[in-house]
């Protein structure tokens, strides 16, 4: 039972590929090869830089030698033993696997610690070597810290780390302050809060250092007076001006650091900008004068209430020699600030990343927005805004340090030729998504990172095939030493292996034999290198295997090997398929293909040289074209395609313009047309519905009619549809004496005879009384009218009645005075002759 279940899930399994490759628009064989790179690579090491080939260095193997064992069968024919395939190999260097620092005790004891041995992928701190001065050397932030890394080109290999911010961590914190005339507040305001900044500091950590340093600006014109007098004290009080000085090294003597800014005496420059950039630089470069240690988190503080000059400016003294990025320090002064230009905002990155140090700007609110964009350049770095008198400097200090060391983000060092991509869930510990970066951490946090490494391309030099490089957490000075070993060539190919040969016996005297095949000297060639390009190059030597001998294209149109000028082409693991040609040009297997069939099969045509050679009967890309006409002729009346349309091989297409649309398999069918609808109408009035010109006066239908194709139409009741299989045609005409309509369909059997099926009843329009119509619209619109009249002289005549009654009800309302009125006079007057006795 399980042998038959077996042989069925083959049977199966082969059906499925050969109706995939029956599908495919690419023949099998070239769809193999398109996916198969490894067929074309000639070398061992050419092998091997393509991703899943290998190389069979066995001596006189025939087979391909470069091979996919995923396609080929894991060896294709190749002893195992004699099979290179090298995969990548990652190996934790124990010794640098030490567990991550958790928490730590005062004293410098280690007290927890994360993770089992070897969980994690390796590395070391940035050089690799463990240095034992300082208490807190011992602690580690990054898991592992060393590893070995084989790595063969285009095959990505995943390594994986942790990182934890330890508690008690060494912190180095370098004060660089402007010391300017306007920064004078600022520094006595810095003296007396000293001792608060360095126990402030220490309550992050036991292990801390201070240390302090001063700049003004270059001592040329135009950026300070260089008056003799001026050049001695710039200003009442001021001491000489200088570019850079360091006050006070890196030193637990907090005591000394109030001594040391007290001390320092301001100076005076003529243009607004400082020369803070030389100073920046001097501090981290100069790592002994200053006292960085290896290990420990580096803070460099820059106080100033002014802007920057930049690489450039420095021409406007006469200075013109570029910033080299080393150290010029003597006497703790900076020697060569008249020498140098300033350095530029990339180099002061570049030094901020290579000796892992954090830039702190605390500058006045009235420069913040420049600083600000300043820091965005510049990896690790921060800006805050310092008061008027700097009395927020331990405040300033203290959150942009927890705001450095709450997030870590993952660089490396690696070089172009590979490609490193980081995934982290950071604290979600869920979803891992693509990021170098993680937020929001606290002492003893763990963060998980994997990093897929790739080798995209080996280098041209073989020394660079052994890189060593870092991935380190920011600017942290620890990190994840990588000794990687790239997998570019065969042991095969180099001395004292048991296939490398370089006596005079092989390859005809003028090559060495080298994994199983022949590496021939300059102006030899061929398999054994039995071919001599007499004298010419590389474009002589094949010039015989390309067409017309130009020196473009592929050799043997990348199908076989130029053997002395000739091609040999290749062999295909199919015995029928066949390529061949002088320039193997031509193959028999990747014709155009019809329903899976190289030129539709054998019996249409066959493959040659790339085309379909098709038989007399067939035509077509694919010989899927035949040519008889005899398929498109109808049955009746013999003509192709009706005279409606073309044969096309073997079917028809029919024509189509703005009247006429014809379909059918002989097109045969148009609605728009009346076919022969027209020849056979009068007859089916007259035998069907007994009327029209074929009916006489003796009630029968004329002989012609009656005899005209033998109709004899089927009466049937109901609305008749035709019926599609059987290629029927719907006709429908209008009777003229009576604009009824009658509807019958015609057909031909398959002997050729007309068979008509016709509609009983009739479809006559209702006869409408147009008269009655026309009376009643009349009618509806007097009654309408009289309706809208009465309907107005209602409204009327209810208004006058309410505009009455309310003339009424205010005439009876109303209060009349019979006074006069004392302005009106008569407009007559009276008057008396006093005199007069009436006698």
């Amino acid at each position: 039972m399980h042998t038959q279940r077996t042989t069925l899930r083959l049977c199966l399994w082969a059906c499925l590929v050969a109706i995939c490759w029956a599908e495919s628009d690419q023949p099998a064989p070239l769809a193999q090869l398109a996916q198969n790179p490894c067929s074309s690579k000639t070398t061992c090491s050419d092998c091997i830089r393509a991703a899943s080939c290998a190389w069979c260095f066995a001596a006189g193997f025939n087979g391909p030698r470069c091979f996919n064992p995923a396609l080929e069968g894991g060896t294709a024919g190749c002893n195992e033993a004699y099979i290179f395939n090298p995969d990548n190999e990652l190996s934790v260097d124990q010794a640098y696997n030490k567990e991550l620092s958790r928490t730590r005790s005062r004293s410098g004891s280690s007290a927890g610690s994360y993770g089992e041995s070897g969980s994690y992928g390796a590395g070391a701190s940035a050089g690799g070597a463990m240095s034992t001065a300082g208490s807190g050397e011992n602690l580690v932030q990054i898991k592992p810290q060393r590893v070995n890394l084989q790595l063969r080109q285009n095959q990505m290999q995943k390594l994986s780390f942790a990182y934890s911010r330890a508690q008690d961590y060494p912190l180095d914190l370098y004060y660089l302050m402007d010391l300017s005339r306007s920064m004078k507040n600022d520094q006595e305001k810095l003296a007396a809060l000293g001792n608060l900044l360095s126990a402030t500091m220490k309550n992050i950590t036991s292990n801390f250092r201070i240390g302090f340093g001063s700049f003004v600006d270059k001592v040329v014109m135009p950026y300070v007076s260089t008056v003799e007098k001026n050049l001695r004290a710039p200003c009442e009080g001021c001491a000489a001006p200088y570019g850079f000085k360091n006050q006070m090294s890196l030193s637990t003597d907090t005591a000394y650091f109030d001594q040391a800014v007290s001390k320092a005496d301001v100076s005076g420059n003529l243009d607004a900008p400082e020369g803070g950039f030389d100073a920046i630089m001097q501090a981290m470069v100069c790592k002994e004068q200053i006292g960085w240690r290896h290990k420990a988190n580096r803070l460099l503080v820059f106080s100033t209430d002014a802007g920057f000059h930049y690489a450039g400016d420095g021409k406007l003294g006469g200075i013109v020699q570029p910033n080299d990025g080393e150290c010029h320090m003597e006497n703790n002064l900076y020697t060569y600030s008249t020498v140098q230009d300033y350095p530029s905002i990339s180099q002061i990155n570049q030094k901020a990343k290579d000796h892992s140090i954090n830039v702190i700007f605390a500058v006045t609110s009235e420069q913040i927005g420049v600083y600000e964009e300043l820091s965005k350049h510049i990896q690790g770095s921060s800006s805050g805004v310092l008061t008027e008198n700097s009395d927020n400097v331990v405040d300033l200090v203290r959150e942009q340090y927890n705001k450095i060391t709450s997030a870590v983000e993952i660089t490396d060092t690696s070089s172009d030729a590979i490609q490193i991509v980081y995934y982290s869930s950071c604290l979600d510990k869920t979803n891992v998504i693509q990021t170098n970066k993680c937020d929001g951490l606290r002492v003893g946090d763990v963060v998980e990172f994997t990093a897929e490494i790739t080798l995209k391309e080996c280098p041209k030099d073989p020394s660079k095939w052994k890189q060593t490089f870092v991935i380190y957490p920011g600017v942290i000075s620890e990190g994840l030493t990588v000794e990687l070993e790239m997998q570019c060539d065969c042991p095969c190919e180099h001395r004292g292996h048991h296939a490398y040969d370089d006596s005079p016996d092989v390859c005809s005297g003028h090559g060495i034999s080298a994994c199983g095949v022949c590496l021939c000297q300059p102006g030899r060639f061929g398999k054994h290198c039995e071919c001599s390009a007499q004298g010419g190059g590389s474009a002589d030597q094949d010039r015989g295997c390309r067409p017309t001998n130009a020196s473009a294209g592929a050799v043997c149109s990348g199908r076989g090997n130029c053997i002395c000028g000739v091609c040999e082409c290749n062999k295909m693991s199919d015995p029928t398929e066949v390529i061949s040609g002088p320039f193997c040009e031509c193959e028999n297997f990747s014709c155009d293909r019809n329903k899976g069939l190289l030129c539709s099969g054998p019996e249409h045509g066959e493959c040659v040289c790339g085309k379909c050679q098709c038989k007399p009967e067939y035509t077509g890309a694919a010989c899927d074209c035949l040519l008889d006409t005899k398929p498109c002729i109808p049955p009746g009346d013999g003509e192709i395609c009706s005279g409606n349309g073309q044969c096309v091989c073997g079917q028809c297409v029919c024509n189509v313009n703005s009247a006429q649309h014809y379909s059918g398999r002989y097109c045969d069918k148009c609605p728009t047309c009346t076919g022969r609808c027209e020849k056979f109408k009068e007859c089916v009035l007259c035998k069907v519905h007994h009327r029209g010109a074929e009916w006489n006066d003796k009630q029968v239908c004329f002989e012609s009619c009656k005899d005209a194709d033998d109709i004899n139409p089927i009466i049937e009741k109901g609305k008749l549809e035709a019926n599609e299989s059987r290629n029927e045609h719907l006709c429908s005409f209008q009777d003229e004496e009576d604009d009824c309509l009658y509807v019958f369909v015609y057909s031909y059997d398959d002997r050729q005879d007309l068979y008509i099926r016709a509609q009983e009843e009739r479809e006559c329009p209702k006869k409408v009384f147009i008269l009655g119509i026309v009376l009643g619209v009349i009618a509806a619109i007097v009654l309408v009218g009289l309706a809208l009249l009465m309907l107005w002289k209602m409204v009327t005549t209810i208004h006058d009645r309410r505009e009455f009654a309310r003339f009424e009800k205010e005439r009876m309302m109303a209060k009349w005075d019979t006074g006069e009125n004392p302005i009106y006079k008569q407009a007559t007057s009276t008057f008396k002759n006093p005199t007069y006795a009436g006698k």
